[in-house]
């Protein structure tokens, strides 16, 4: 074990000198029954692979507003440990960028008689930033052709499961910027923190299950942080689930001072999965924008079960 943490405090370092920024967009994909998307530590928990493809449209009605799209795949390697996969295309405005995450997440069993489990992963992504000029107006003989930088980064999420609560906490962009590439203006520090808390009630009815969860978010280049409160309720049918969801969004700054709202809704039938959500903007951009459009579309299969409990489910019916 000692071998590996040498290997990868090694590699981190070896890719330090062209980190940069990769954040993909996090808005209400974690709520499409797929946590994986937030902390990959939850890579391999459960009963199959887990195919996600996401689709978001932020501020219709405003041109070149942000659009996103992002295909998620993630399995049990043998019983302890997990890999994922995030192939991600988002534009705002004229830039643009694409990239891939790659995850491996291990699994631990604290306690096998209170079901309590720990689990650590670690994400490598690479990203292709993207300015295109064409739109630009102007004079300035700096600004030729489209302007682009590739670059890689990493991750480290960890995981904490006590029957039915789990808590996370995700780093992203371990690595700062270089600084030769930017101008002074740019930030060198690209770090992301977030901390997402869940439970999930299923005592109440054989039926049910409500689900509350928190989202928080900082920023640690401009100490900015955002907070999600969300609520699922699950309805047992055959051979599957439905679902209807709330997501109540504000600044930190701006405490309860709500940002957004979004309803949502799921459904699984089979291996089958799709939900949509519509985000309501309550803040100055209501005014010119139709708000937000989120659609889900998944597909799971089953494998064998897993002979360790640390990569078992317990939630969502089973």
């Amino acid at each position: 074990m000692k071998k590996i943490y040498i290997i990868v405090i090694c590699f981190i370092t070896n890719f330090s000198l062209f980190a940069q920024e990769n954040n993909l967009p996090q808005y209400l994909n974690y709520m499409g029954d797929n946590p994986f998307m937030i902390t990959p530590a939850y890579a391999g928990i459960g009963t199959g692979v887990r195919i996600r493809i996401n689709g978001l449209s932020q501020w219709l009605g405003v041109k070149n507003a942000p659009d996103t799209q992002s295909f998620s795949i993630e399995t049990r390697i043998a019983d302890r440990f997990g890999g994922g996969l995030v192939v991600f295309n988002d534009r705002n405005g004229n830039t643009t960028q694409q990239g891939v995450k790659l995850t491996f997440a291990s699994h631990l069993t604290l306690s096998r008689f209170n079901d309590s489990f720990l689990s650590f992963g670690f994400t490598y992504s690479y990203n292709m930033f993207r300015i295109d000029t064409g739109n630009f107006t102007g004079s300035d003989s700096s600004v030729i052709d489209d302007r682009g930088v590739n670059s890689s980064n990493f991750d480290l999420s960890f995981l904490y499961r006590f029957n039915h609560y789990s808590v996370s906490l995700n780093i992203s962009n371990l690595l700062d910027k270089d600084e030769h590439t930017f101008t002074n203006g740019e930030p060198i520090v690209t770090r992301r923190y977030s901390l997402f808390n869940s439970y999930v009630f299923n005592k109440f009815s054989y039926n049910y299950e409500l689900e509350p969860s928190i989202l928080v978010e900082y920023y640690e280049a401009d100490k900015r942080s955002r907070t999600d409160l969300n609520v699922k309720l699950r309805r047992k049918m055959n051979n599957g689930y439905v679902w209807v969801g709330l997501s109540y969004n504000f600044l930190n700054d701006q405490f309860l001072t709500p940002n957004s709202v979004a309803p949502i809704v799921g459904i699984k039938r089979g291996n089958l999965y799709a939900s949509y959500g519509f985000g309501i903007n309550t803040n100055k951009t209501q005014a010119f924008n139709m708000g937000s459009h989120m659609i889900t579309l998944g597909f799971d299969f089953k494998q064998r079960p897993s002979l360790a409990r640390c990569t078992q489910k317990y939630y969502i019916f089973q």
